[in-house]
């Protein structure tokens, strides 16, 4: 009996317990509450959703790679479809950092200029160190009665001026005109101007000629196949290939004088055009201005190229006065006050040719009406 008394007790003990616990747990309509924090900052509510189950794994991935700086491996390089990150490789403190200019690919055009050992010709050549350019015929302002200004444009691709595209290699490097123009930049100290206009107002330094050729960095990490060990190569890669340079812009000046009595053309610039693909267009721009006179003496030292006979070869300087070239106008000072290009007068290309045809006719039969029989 009393055994029975003692585990009754209990019961209703117990069930007291039970129901003040709960009791703490409901409020009201039975809406559960969240115990109490013991921080200062909550649980969110009960109707947040919760997060997938494989959320912790997740973060332990991303993680991973975003605090891996022994590999170098940057962000977000592992998720599929995103693209921003690069991944480089760690290079072992003990190997060798070569920098070598990609010259192999069209486009090298900062290539040194290399010094053969023994003589290239069976025939020892002198006279070509010794050329220099003829003084021009100095022209009085008074006798000057008539002058107009041209532009000219030259393309490479037409079979005449196939020598300003010529690729060949000769003593003094590249045999394009483009490169002999950058080998003038940089070794006779010919000054370049800015392409924002032909009045040479704005001198470039030689790095800004280089950058406007050069691009930006590529590395490259090759392995040696027989030791294993790892090499970084380091190249620079151009912004556009050199047979996109085809192009020459000239402006010059035709000058009537009376004391001689014959018609005059003396170059006043020459600027090359590169073609750029910009937004998936092929586009021309001008890199620079160079002023003719002070490219003279660098032009009597390259030969043009002559497929009939390599000894009977003229020199650059030779090729422009003796306008041994064919180019059409883009733009003359005739008639046109506007001071507009050719293409921002005339729409249709086949008569802006026709247009450049009729201003030289025009400088020719000037010269030929002041005689007469």
């Amino acid at each position: 009996m009393k055994k029975l008394v003692v585990f009754g007790l209990v019961f209703i003990v117990g069930s007291v317990a039970v129901v003040h616990a709960q009791s703490k747990y409901k409020t009201g309509t039975g809406a559960t509450k969240q115990p109490a924090a013991t921080n200062a900052t909550k649980q969110p509510a009960a109707t947040t959703t919760a997060a997938p189950a494989n959320n912790a794994t997740n973060t332990r991935t991303k993680s991973k790679y975003l605090n891996n700086t022994a590999g170098n491996v940057s962000p977000d390089t592992t998720r599929p479809g995103t693209g921003a990150g690069t991944v480089t490789s760690s290079l072992p403190a003990t190997s060798t950092v070569t920098v070598r200019f990609d010259t192999t690919i069209p486009g090298g055009f900062d290539t040194k200029q290399e010094v053969s050992l023994r003589s290239n010709y069976a025939v020892e050549r002198q006279l070509i160190k010794d050329r220099k350019p003829l003084d021009y015929d100095y022209i009085r302002e008074d006798d000057q009665v008539w002058s107009q200004f041209v532009w000219e444009e030259i393309d490479g691709r037409e079979k005449m001026n196939q020598g300003f595209v010529y690729p060949g290699k000769d003593d003094n490097g590249d045999q394009r005109f483009f490169s002999i123009l950058l080998n003038a930049i940089k070794y006779d100290s010919v000054v370049a101007f800015s392409p924002d206009n032909d009045l040479f107002k704005t001198p470039l330094t030689g790095e800004q000629v280089s950058n406007l050729t050069t691009g930006a960095l590529d590395t490259v990490d090759v392995a040696d196949p027989v030791s294993g060990a790892i090499e970084r190569v380091i190249t620079k890669k151009p912004r556009f290939s050199a047979d996109s340079v085809y192009t020459f812009r000239i402006k010059e000046q035709w000058i009537f004088d009376k004391e001689s009595s014959k018609m005059t053309c003396r170059i006043i610039g020459i600027a090359p055009i590169a073609k750029q693909v910009v937004a998936g267009k092929s586009q021309p721009r001008t890199l620079f201005w160079v002023y003719y006179p002070d490219l003279r003496k660098s032009l009597v030292k390259y030969e043009v190229y002559n497929p009939k006979n390599y000894a009977g070869r003229m020199s650059w300087e030779e090729l422009f006065e003796s306008r041994y070239f064919s180019a059409y106008v883009i733009k003359s000072t005739i008639n046109n006050p506007g001071d507009k290009y050719l293409n921002g007068l005339i729409k249709d290309p086949l008569m802006r040719l026709l247009e450049g045809q009729n201003i030289k006719e025009k400088i020719f039969n000037y010269e030929q009406d002041l005689w007469a029989y």
